[in-house]
């Protein structure tokens, strides 16, 4: 995240006006595209002055980057995998449907078609999102999975690439769960899914029979 912790001036920024100011953005990135988000427009939104907004961000890049950040921690927080007891598959299944429920939200999703839809800032914006968001939720649950390697209750020896491969297990999820078209069955199918995707996952890192870590 790019936002400054003080102002220009050295001053303590308002915390409660820059969360405002995020909100905006956010809701505007999305509504309108990177491209056509203006911080005039910002301004506008959260009825503050431009100004006040230089003051917490340096400029938009700063504030896409603080936006994505925020709402991704939203959706996926510290506790994702914090206080998550029980077997290994209770608690990958616990943070399996958490996450999916996450990549499936109206508002994940529209940020990705966002960044998609911008053939000019594509590549800036698609790294600005991943390190704001997934990049944050694969550290947190690669962190669990070292856990579990050194309980010798999964054998994960490269806990960061199973990370990832656990991510994309649910990130590739059936396109008919992915488009929504039938949302009730859509929610019904999360828990089968991800006990599929726990199970393929849990089969593939069995048989740990070191000691420590």
């Amino acid at each position: 995240m790019s936002e400054n912790n003080q102002g220009r001036r050295g001053r303590p920024v308002n915390e409660a006006l820059g969360q405002t100011i995020i909100d905006a953005a956010f809701e505007l990135f999305v509504e309108l595209g990177f491209q056509a988000t203006t911080m005039d427009k910002v301004a506008q939104r959260a009825k503050i002055s431009k100004l006040s907004i230089y003051r917490h961000f340096e400029n938009k890049e700063a504030l896409f980057s603080a936006a994505m950040s925020a709402r991704c921690q939203q959706f996926a927080p510290q506790s994702l995998v914090e206080g998550v007891d029980g077997s290994a598959e209770d608690q990958l299944m616990a943070i399996g449907s958490s996450l999916l429920r996450t990549l499936l939200s109206p508002e994940v999703r529209g940020v990705e078609a966002m960044v998609m839809a911008d053939k000019t800032n594509q590549q800036s914006l698609s790294r600005l999102h991943y390190e704001a968001g997934p990049a944050h939720v694969i550290a947190l649950f690669e962190a669990l999975l070292r856990q579990l390697h050194a309980k010798a209750v999964l054998n994960v020896p490269e806990p960061l690439q199973s990370a990832r491969l656990f991510a994309a297990l649910l990130k590739g999820s059936d396109l008919l769960l992915i488009a929504r078209f039938d949302e009730a069955r859509a929610e019904a199918e999360i828990e089968s899914y991800c006990r599929s995707v726990v199970a393929m996952f849990i089969a593939a890192h069995a048989g740990n029979d070191h000691a420590g870590g």
